[in-house]
């Protein structure tokens, strides 16, 4: 029989209070463990979502018990996660008005898989319209073109060599356009920028996240959350995602549970993120809310 909310609950109290006790006694978490507890927490809200509020707190007790800086910063990252829109009103069709003026800013433009034969998909062009029309309000902004060699046919271009190429050809001065062009999810537009902006662009501190409309809430998500893991110490984040300019999209949706694949992926696990990305992953194995 599959243990009651309540007894899960009620269960990760009492390994938090054990933990605790443990703590004074010179013990260091288990990466392993702590690894475990942020992916139950983050699969739990994802599944469930405010009716497992109550296990997830429990499971973040632990966690902060375990390790309290890596608790409080995945604390924060689900507090972000629980906000509508990950805290992102939407803009459509260029950033809006009251943004920095200076090259502090960077327009994170996010990529869409191509064409079979390397094209750029009309999504993608919508994206790039709105990021065009945002580079021209904002002209001291820096724009990162993000996202991999996602061709099927096709090995010799990516998505942000392809943008880059537009963007220049539509008039943006090519020594504004950052190219990051090895990643392949969301995930990986947030470390991977940030790799670059940490290392080679330090003036930058201000991120406006453009995409299709569906996409903004999971950009922001990603990218505040891999500053939050990022931070030397808490409230200390290099970067911050400030706004964001959307592309309407004819259709499209993310799911929570995309979500979470996304943050365990942050979170150092791509085998378990990629299951969930492609409905591998059996949420069935979790227990039944009661």
């Amino acid at each position: 029989m599959k243990p009651s909310m309540n007894q899960r609950i009620f269960c990760a109290l009492l390994s938090a209070l054990l933990l605790l006790a443990l703590s004074g006694c010179g013990k260091k978490a288990d990466p392993a463990a702590a690894q475990a507890l942020i992916e139950e927490l983050v699969v739990d809200h994802a599944a469930y979502g405010e009716q497992a509020a109550g296990q997830v707190d429990a499971l973040l007790l632990e966690l902060k018990t375990a390790d309290p800086d890596l608790g409080r910063r995945w604390e924060r990252i689900l507090t972000l996660w629980r906000t509508p829109d990950a805290g992102q009103t939407l803009h459509y069709d260029v950033l809006p008005d009251g943004l920095p003026e200076t090259d502090s800013l960077c327009i994170v433009a996010l990529g869409f898989q191509l064409a079979p034969d390397g094209g750029m998909r009309p999504e993608l062009i919508g994206r790039l319209n709105v990021v065009l029309q945002s580079a021209e309000k904002y002209p001291n902004a820096y724009i990162v073109c993000t996202g991999g060699g996602t061709a099927a046919n096709n090995e010799t271009v990516t998505e942000a060599g392809e943008m880059a190429k537009w963007l220049i050809e539509n008039g943006v001065e090519e020594d504004r356009i950052i190219v990051e062009d090895k990643s392949l999810t969301t995930a990986q537009n947030a470390i991977r920028t940030y790799d670059v902006l940490t290392a080679r662009y330090p003036q930058v501190n201000a991120l406006a996240i453009v995409s299709s409309d569906y996409h903004i809430a999971t950009g922001a998500l990603l990218f505040g959350a891999e500053a939050i893991l990022r931070a030397e110490k808490e409230g200390s984040e290099p970067l911050a995602v400030v706004s964001n300019a959307a592309y309407r999209a004819p259709s499209g949706s993310l799911s929570a549970m995309f979500q979470a694949g996304a943050l365990i992926e942050l979170s150092g696990d791509t085998g378990t993120a990629f299951e969930i990305y492609y409905d591998n992953y059996d949420i069935h194995e979790l227990p039944s809310l009661s």
